[in-house]
Formats: structure tokens, C-alpha cells, sequence
């Protein structure tokens, strides 16, 4: 168990409820779930009455009011038991970001309690086929009719797709292009004309759908609309840097997994006589491992703690991002390497680590968009 230092007495008490959750409800089903591609939604609803689908938001519209620090070291306990619901919690935050902080008084009163609860669940919905890290480049365009928006387009790699109960459009305004007219609608999953395709087969966590959003003529009421018409694209970036340390501390915390469990293997297997963790070689793999965990918890913490104390952290967040998925990715390939041929067995969850991680290395923006958002703060 890692030992946490946290602010408070009702710190520790949320994280070994998360830490409770996770072993009682999370691990047991993560393999078959895993295997037969299977969305565990009724996990989401016992998350959400556990209070943990809303924890980094104002508790008067039912959030928990709690810091990003204690939020990001909850989906780290999460994502230690199954990485799919710990990213499928830190995107649904992610999707209530943009109604949290630009939306109307009436919206957040209409919509957050649910969202935050868990009785809805949300989808983030910015990339396309053909814009992907170049997010200003979208194309589908969101066209104002009296009192509605009329949607075209199509929407790609969406987690939940299909799942979701609402989605966070991001569209512009026909004939605008780059960053300009960029704005955010809120559908719900019911709106005539939005469609999800089939699920993406994956190389991993297939327990977390992905999938196209297809806009037809789809009819978003103006209502929907959040923020000001052109405003979206700020949303969405300002969003996207909360979202990045969600996936820091699910980077970390399915690292930590690949730690724990090849030091244990390392402790029972022997091999001339002796454990093979008393060898040099494979103790110092193991020391550089617990390293990599190490400095990835330190960088997400450091950029929440900024951004909790109101200090600018887009470049924190990327260096977080950064690390901590390229770490998880080398962590998880050792801990195959210290099981020798039973980390490339399905045997062992070795083999699902190392799957599993690499998709951190490209979602929230790709670990090359990190290091041009860090490149370009070091020149601004």
C-alpha cells in the first residue's frame, strides 16, 4: 500500500474509501470485462453514489468540494485496480468541466447535480478523423436555426461513445476556421440526429468504449449552448489541462500495479538457489521502476498543487502527462521482462499493463503534442 501524505483527516477517509472500492468492486471484474469488451456501467452508478464522479467540484451543485490533489491520489487508487474506470471517471470530470466553469447559473442547476452525481455520465467530444492534435482544425460545424443549433460533422475516439448520456460538442460556426468561432454545445444522447458508431477495437482497455459520434442535421437547442458562441476553444484547452492529470494518475497508478506485481514474482520465483530479487541486475531493474512510479506521483501532485492554489499549470500538466505515461510505459515493460515468459501469458496482468499503457502515451493529446506545449512555454 503506498503511504500518502494528505491535508486532512477526511483526506485519508475518502481515499480508503476509494482504496475499498476499488479492491471490493473494481478488481474482481476488471479481467472478465477486459476479455469480453464489456462497458461496466452499473460500476460508474456505485461510483457516483459513492460521491467519486463529482469529487473536484463545488459541493453546492453535488461535487465533493475536494482539491485536485486528493482528486487526481483517488483515480490513482482507482486506476491501480482497473485502468478503464479510472480514465472513464477522470473524462466524465473532464466532461463536466466546461458546464462547471461556463455555463449559465441555470444550466449548472439543471444539469450538474446529475452529472455530478453519477446518474449521468459524459462524453468529451473535440477530436475528429481528421483533426486529432490539431483540435483548432475541426470541421463540424454547428449552424444557429432560430431557436436551435443544427450539428454536422463527425466527432472520433470518443470515450463513452456511445454509452455516455451526454456529450460536450465541440463545433464552429459554418465558414469560420483555426480557433475562431469554436463553440461548445452540450446534447444529451438522445438528440435527433446524433448517432455513435461502433465500438474501436483496441489493443486495451477494452472495458472503456470507444467510438465515432455521427452529427446529422442533429438538433441541439440553443440552450445547450455553453459559454458564448465562439468562446469553445478556450473551454476546451482550459479542460484539457485538468484532463492531462487525470491521465498522469492513471499513468501512475497502473504503474504502481506493474511495480507491485513484479516485486511479488520477483520474491517468490528462485532460481540457483535464491529468490531472483536478490540478483543485482534484476534488484536495480526493480530499484529504477519504483523510481519512474516515484517521479510521476511527484509531478501530478506538484501541477495539481498549483493549480489548486490558483497558479498557472498548463506546462505542469504536460510535464505530468508526459512522464508519468512514458514512465508507465517503461515500468510496464519491465515488469513483463522481471516475469520472463509468464509476463507474456495471459496468466498474469503483465501483458495487459504494458497494452494498456501505451494508449497513455496517446490519449489527452499525444506525448508529442506534451513536449510542444512544454517547448513552446519555455520561449512565450
Amino acid at each position: 500500500m503506498v503511504q500518502r501524505l494528505l491535508p486532512d483527516p477526511e483526506s485519508e477517509a475518502l481515499l480508503s474509501l476509494a482504496r475499498d472500492l476499488a479492491d471490493g468492486e473494481l478488481r474482481p471484474l476488471a479481467n472478465r470485462h477486459e476479455a469480453d469488451a464489456e462497458f461496466p456501467r452499473e460500476v460508474f452508478r456505485v461510483l457516483g453514489k459513492a460521491g467519486l464522479l463529482g469529487l473536484p467540484y463545488d459541493e453546492e451543485w453535488g461535487g465533493g468540494g475536494v482539491s485536485y490533489e486528493v482528486y487526481l491520489q483517488v483515480i490513482e487508487e482507482l486506476a491501480a485496480a482497473w485502468l478503464s474506470v479510472a480514465m472513464g471517471v477522470s473524462v466524465h470530470v473532464l466532461s463536466c468541466f466546461p458546464l462547471a466553469t461556463a455555463g449559465s447559473p441555470q444550466q449548472r442547476d439543471a444539469w450538474l447535480p446529475d452529472m455530478l452525481g453519477g446518474e449521468l455520465l459524459g462524453a468529451y467530444c473535440l477530436s475528429e478523423p481528421q483533426s486529432g492534435s490539431d483540435a483548432a482544425g475541426l470541421a463540424a460545424t454547428a449552424r444557429r436555426d432560430g431557436n436551435t443549433f443544427v450539428v454536422n460533422g463527425t466527432k472520433a475516439w470518443i470515450t463513452h461513445g456511445g454509452e455516455a448520456d451526454f456529450y460536450n460538442l465541440f463545433t464552429r460556426e459554418p465558414g469560420t476556421f483555426g480557433a475562431a468561432g469554436v463553440t461548445c454545445l452540450l446534447a444529451t444522447a438522445d438528440t435527433p440526429g446524433l448517432t455513435a458508431g461502433p465500438p474501436e477495437r483496441k489493443m486495451g482497455a477494452n472495458g472503456s468504449t470507444t467510438a465515432q459520434i455521427h452529427l446529422t442535421d442533429a438538433v441541439v437547442p440553443a440552450d445547450r449552448l455553453v459559454g458564448a458562441e465562439g468562446e469553445g476553444f478556450a473551454i476546451a484547452m482550459s479542460a484539457l489541462d485538468s484532463g492531462r492529470l487525470g491521465i498522469a494518475a492513471c499513468a501512475v497508478g497502473l504503474a504502481q500495479s506493474a511495480l507491485d506485481l513484479a516485486v511479488d514474482y520477483a520474491g517468490q520465483r528462485t532460481q540457483f538457489g535464491r529468490p531472483i530479487s536478490q540478483f543485482q541486475g534484476l534488484g536495480f531493474l526493480l530499484a529504477d521502476m519504483a523510481a519512474r512510479v516515484q517521479a510521476g506521483r511527484a509531478l501530478y501532485l506538484d501541477a495539481a498543487r498549483r493549480k489548486d492554489a490558483g497558479l498557472p499549470y498548463s506546462r505542469e500538466a504536460a510535464i505530468a502527462k508526459l512522464v508519468a505515461t512514458d514512465n508507465a510505459m517503461a515500468v510496464a515493460t519491465d515488469a513483463v521482462q522481471v516475469l520472463g515468459g509468464a509476463g507474456y501469458t495471459q496468466d498474469f496482468p503483465a501483458e495487459r499493463y504494458l497494452r494498456e499503457a501505451k494508449m497513455l502515451q496517446i490519449v489527452e493529446g499525444t506525448n508529442q503534442v506534451q513536449r510542444l506545449v512544454i517547448s513552446r512555454s519555455l520561449t512565450t
